[in-house]
Formats: structure tokens, sequence, C-alpha cells
């Protein structure tokens, strides 16, 4: 079931003015809040946004991508970030102990910034949009924008910044999939040599 909402997901960045019911937003929500999190973290909030002037601010902070102006809501992956005190640049050190002494030297802002991805935002958008699928709503990813200037329109609290941003509504043509690669091309079996079967 699942392999088949994925096969019909695609990139929709044309939406009806139909609004989608609350009742489903809060089902694509719960999907997102059940997701799995490093150490139980859960190191996230969920903005919904569907307030249009605020929508269109963050099409115009979205370097101009004025197609997210048609979709009926948005929600933009919030993460809160570990605080130094609790190890927050351990996990990368581990991962990367080559560069651990870039780590610890790296300026906070900037160490910040660049660790939200560790904290898996994606994880619950991803749950989010296989949720959309289900209720025939279409969606689209944006990570192509100004995190700071979204984070301030959202009067985010320090140490939490926008990490993602996914729009939300009933697709207004049929446009077909893209092409994915064959299996054989993006599978290998225990180390790095083609084919996997």
């Amino acid at each position: 079931m699942i392999i088949e909402l994925l096969k019909s997901r695609r990139s929709v960045r044309n939406y009806t003015e139909e609004k989608v019911p609350q009742t489903i937003i809060e089902s694509i929500l719960e999907a997102g809040r059940l997701s799995p999190s490093g150490g139980n973290e859960q190191p996230w909030k969920f903005g919904v946004i569907t307030d249009r002037e605020i929508i269109s601010q963050i099409a115009e902070y979205s370097y101009n991508q004025n197609w997210i102006k048609t979709a009926s809501f948005l929600v933009v992956l919030c993460t809160s970030n570990v605080e130094k005190s609790r190890g927050a640049r351990n996990i990368q050190k581990v991962r990367f102990p080559k560069y651990a002494d870039i780590i610890d030297e790296m300026e906070e802002d900037v160490y910040i910034r660049l660790n939200a991805e560790e904290h898996q935002t994606k994880i619950p958008g991803s749950h989010m949009i296989l949720a959309a699928l289900e209720y025939g709503i279409g969606t689209n990813w944006i990570s192509y924008f100004d995190v700071d200037k979204v984070s301030e329109l959202l009067n985010l609290p320090e140490r939490c910044i926008a990490s993602e941003i996914i729009t939300f509504g009933y697709p207004a043509d049929e446009n077909q999939q893209k092409l994915k690669r064959d299996f054989d091309d993006v599978i290998f079996l225990n180390k790095f040599i083609y084919p996997y079967k």
C-alpha cells in the first residue's frame, strides 16, 4: 500500500483554490508528530501557515517562487537545536572524527544552521507527505529559501530555525510523476559493487 502511494507522489507546483479541511490537516500533522527521532529528542515544531499574507511573504523569501502562493497551506518544519550543555556537537564529532576540532571551533550561529539537518525534520516531513497522499493532496518540498528571514517572520524562539517547508493542496493539473532511476542503478549489496542482483 505504501509503495503504491509513493508511486503516485509527484512535486506539485499548481494547486486549486479548494481549502483542505481542518480534520485532514490535523491528520497530516499527527503523522509528523508520531515520527521517530534520535534519542527521542523530537527536536521540532511544525508551523502551519494558512494566512495568505504570510504565505506570500514566504514565497518572496523563497527567492520569489510565486507558485507557493497557490498552496492551500504550508507546513514549516522548524528545528530546535540541542543545547551545548547537553552535548549538542558530540554526535557530529563522533560521525566525523576527522573534523572534530573544526566542529568544536565553529561559531554557534553557524553550527546551529549547518546542523539543522541532523535533527531529522525530514522524517516527519516525509510522513506528512505520505499522509497527504492518502487524501489526494499534493505536496512540494522547499529547501531553497532564506532561513533567517522565514524564522524571523514566524517569530521563532532562539535556537529554533525554519529548516524545511512543505506546500499542501489539491493539484490543479494531472502532470505525470517524473521517472525514477532503475532499481539496480541505486541499490548495492554489502559493498559498492553493481549490480545488486
